[in-house]
């Protein structure tokens, strides 16, 4: 099938235009067929495909998102009954359960169909650190697929799947998106449950998303993002604590590090695709903010040049100490440079990784996201071969220091270069933005006007990713807290953001109330003579609705206001019982034409 996307196969089997099981009976007969590509560890056999198939037959499609629905797993997530080996055969264990994310797809009607093969312990950037065999490009097997989560991404992009999921720890759900040309989510560490996943480092750890299109993507992620309290370091979707409260995907402030700053290891094609990029965020209505990437930077050489390090070998401690062999001799090298590093060492890293944070965190109140290359360039398999360690880093530059900056991120398909291999960016933000990332990246990956994944046919048509908008409360504003007038700054400093100027429904007055400075109007409901009444909608992060009602004065509060669409939204609102000294100004239809009226 040419589009095996979520909303397209969901449609065919509620609509009857084929059957679970004569689909799956033509799937996995393809996944068979692709077994020289060392994509997979382990394909579900029919009888174990049975006990995912048999419950669909008397559910209904309408009751379950994803319904149906096939995905597959890297093989460092549990899936019960199925040997889990982390791409080493001498640490096979066959767990009794599957991971928490996989049930949560399971119970949504999704099908698990195999197991995909990984850098060896997800240790790797490049897809070809495994004794099941490197994993090629999905456009060219000359190229690496990119890793850890190299099956995974390469099974998404030959749309032997619908969607997969992988582990992101220094960029694994991130590079092998953007060499395979599908979407890679990243989300909010913590934010997905690492219950039942071999741990890389455990601190740092995200279970991620690869799908063919940023609504495909949305779609998991709105199933799979439950939160865990079985899982130590699982955390609730919550209102972010840096940055604005939601981002509008129409207008908003994307960072782009400075020039001298930018790596393109030598590849003017991947340089030209990403100004490319830049101007195609502009063209959407983003403003282009320089940026000092600096700290970001530096942040991303202690992952590995740090005693991070030391928790990929602590993951595994016992196993490497009885069966070093076992190992992939790259794999080996490395996780065991982490027997090196002593407390000390770790907590001087956490010091600088603090002050790096701290200097990161300035951004924030500049810019709503940052945009990067994903990786800088791409290399072939022999070259990878040949200088396994340098190069694997070289694909890290712009990776590495998502998880321990505690960011969100979106790899998105963004071009192709010269060669016909994929070139992507990626969007990134604080923490608990995932869902404003993948709207933009969204409309980003819509005007691209690039082919999904492999089959070089036009992204079909989809419903656009809609925010909920629930870490921010949309508050209409009257009078002086309006853009540019005295009270503004309440709105600024708690980092809300103004997401229209509109009008209320014809039905309310507007007075001049008494007293100041500063001058402050008053909206009052009315039964009859309304009038529609300017104002401006601002969202407010939820966690700062509670300061900023305190500072409102009587006759004020905060109420609901209809606007002229007919929606409600917070409001300031004024008590009718103290209008007797206030002056009717509803013939000027907004404060600010009242003040410059009374200026003139």
């Amino acid at each position: 099938m040419d589009n095996m996307t979520i909303a397209e196969l969901h449609s065919d089997f509620a609509e009857g235009r084929q059957s679970p099981r004569e689909f799956y009976r033509d799937l996995m007969r393809r996944i068979r067929g692709e077994a020289s590509r060392n994509i997979w560890i382990h394909i579900l056999d029919d009888e174990e495909l049975e006990e995912y198939l048999g419950p669909l037959d008397d559910a209904s499609p309408t009751g379950l998102p994803l319904y149906g629905i096939p995905f597959a797993l890297k093989d460092n997530i549990d899936l019960a009954g199925i040997p889990t080996t982390a791409g080493c055969p001498e640490y096979a264990y066959t767990p009794g359960e599957s991971a928490f994310v996989v049930q949560q797809l399971i119970q949504a009607g999704a099908v698990p169909v195999g197991k995909t093969n990984l850098d060896q312990f997800a240790t790797g950037l490049v897809g070809t650190r495994s004794p099941f065999g490197a994993c090629p490009n999905a456009f060219d097997d000359r190229f690496i697929a990119g890793g850890s989560s190299s099956g995974s991404a390469v099974a998404t992009a030959l749309n032997l799947v619908s969607f997969s999921l992988g582990t992101d720890t220094a960029g694994s759900g991130r590079i092998p998106a953007a060499f395979n040309n599908i979407v890679g989510v990243k989300p909010t560490r913590g934010l997905l449950s690492n219950r039942g996943v071999v741990p890389a480092c455990k601190t740092l750890d995200c279970v991620c998303i690869f799908a063919a299109t940023a609504p495909d993507a949305h779609t998991v992620l709105n199933v799979v993002n439950t939160f865990d309290d079985a899982d130590p370091y699982a955390r609730p979707d919550q209102p972010p604590r840096l940055g604005p409260g939601c981002i509008p995907p129409e207008e908003f402030r994307f960072g782009v590090p400075a020039d001298e700053q930018l790596e393109f290891f030598g590849d003017d094609n991947a340089a030209e695709l990403f100004r490319d990029a830049v101007a195609r965020l502009e063209a959407m209505g983003g403003t282009r903010v320089r940026i000092d990437f600096s700290p970001f930077l530096e942040a991303a050489g202690l992952l590995y040049q740090g005693p991070w390090i030391a928790e990929r070998f602590t993951a595994i401690r016992e196993f490497i100490e009885e069966q070093p062999d076992a190992l992939f001799p790259v794999t080996r090298e490395i996780i065991e440079r982490g027997r090196r590093p002593l407390a000390t060492d770790a907590f001087a890293a956490e010091y600088r990784l603090q002050e790096l944070r701290r200097k990161t965190e300035t951004t924030w109140g500049n810019v709503d996201l940052v945009v990067t290359p994903t990786a800088g360039t791409i290399h072939t398999i022999d070259a990878v071969n040949k200088d396994p360690i340098a190069l694997n880093n070289q694909l890290g530059h712009y990776t590495n220091f998502m998880n321990l900056l505690d960011l969100t991120a979106v790899a998105v398909p963004a071009g192709f270069n010269d060669h016909g291999l994929p070139f992507g960016c990626t969007l990134f933000g604080p923490a608990f933005h995932d869902e404003n990332l993948l709207a933009i990246a969204d409309r980003f990956h819509r005007q691209g006007g690039l082919p999904l994944t492999t089959t070089g046919q036009p992204l079909p048509e989809q419903p656009p990713v809609a925010t909920t908008n629930a870490h921010a409360v949309p508050i209409a504003v009257c009078g002086a807290h309006m853009e540019g007038l005295p009270l503004n700054h309440q709105l600024q400093e708690r980092g809300a953001r103004l997401v229209n100027r509109t009008y209320t429904a014809p039905e309310y007055r507007l007075y001049a109330l008494p007293g100041g400075p500063p001058e402050r109007p008053g909206l009052a409901r009315v039964k009859d003579r309304g009038e529609h009444i300017g104002v401006e909608v601002w969202d407010v992060p939820t966690q700062h609705v509670g300061s900023f009602l305190a500072n409102i004065p009587s006759p004020l509060g905060l109420g609901k206001v209809r606007l002229a669409d007919g929606q409600f939204v917070t409001g300031f609102i004024c008590e009718t019982a103290d209008l007797e000294r206030a002056r009717d100004i509803t013939e000027f239809g907004d404060w600010r034409s009242f003040l410059n009226a009374k200026r003139a």
